[in-house]
């Protein structure tokens, strides 16, 4: 309904929000495998849409993987300016799921640990990921906006929406021996990690990354989400927070 959309309440800073802006966006920023992104036209200068897939890297940060004979590719060599948008999706009306909107410019990288944390996120995408003509990019957030539905809107800074890794550097570069090591010897606990503490119902999950805030899980199509009890404090944190939330998972009635 376009009139329900019309009449969203004006977006507030993400510190005023009634409601948590800041964890909903980074929920969706974190889980959501596609979006909308918006180019620039090279001639003319005209929005241009485009369906492409999404992942992050350890802050936050999106990762596209893109190809060179794409009209969006083309415009952002042209012109860096773009938006991503990320919506849940769901039943019912779609205006009343929530979307988030992140302005920046896309860049073009070639880091090991981007590639790592795409194809963990999209393991079909290793199929095309060293074509040629295919390559990596950051969007490096400016800001973002946030609709959380009916009444629930927040401009959110770039600050807000990605994950401090100041004093944490290590972190990221365990984070592939962890990941491995969870999947290989402790299948069982990410399989609760996903259906107890998260909610979701039970499939092949994996882990496919971490951050001082929280574990990404994946099932086929289907992703999750599950912040540690604590923000990650160093590196040798990491353990006791997992062993603590397979404890509290056992304790969390089977559905």
């Amino acid at each position: 309904m376009a009139g329900a959309e019309g009449k969203q309440a004006a977006p507030l800073p993400a510190a005023e929000a009634p409601f948590d802006a800041v964890g909903l966006a980074k929920t969706l920023l974190r889980t959501v495998r596609a979006g909308a992104l918006a180019t620039l036209e090279r001639e003319g200068g005209a929005p241009f849409a485009s369906l492409v897939t999404v992942a992050t890297d350890v802050d936050g940060t999106p990762l596209l993987l893109l190809s060179r004979l794409s009209a969006h590719t083309l415009n952002l060599e042209a012109d860096p300016r773009c938006s991503l948008l990320l919506g849940s999706g769901g039943k019912g009306d779609p205006l009343a799921h929530p979307r988030l909107t992140v302005t920046g410019s896309a860049e073009r990288i070639a880091e090991p640990r981007a590639r790592a944390r795409f194809l963990a996120r999209h393991p079909k995408a290793a199929l095309y990921a060293d074509f040629p003509d295919f390559g990596f990019f950051r969007l490096a957030v400016r800001a973002g906006h946030l609709n959380g539905g009916f009444a629930k809107a927040a401009t959110l800074t770039a600050g807000e929406l990605l994950t401090d890794l100041a004093g944490l550097e290590a972190l990221a570069e365990s984070e592939p021996g962890a990941v491995a090591h969870m999947n290989e010897d402790h299948a069982d606990a990410v399989a609760l990690y996903a259906t107890r503490l998260a909610g979701q119902e039970a499939g092949p999950w994996r882990l496919t990354g971490f951050d001082p805030e929280g574990l990404d899980l994946m099932a086929g199509e289907r992703t999750a989400r599950v912040l540690f009890p604590e923000r990650l404090a160093s590196p040798a944190a990491l353990r006791p927070a997992l062993v603590a939330m397979a404890a509290q998972a056992r304790a969390v009635p089977a559905p």
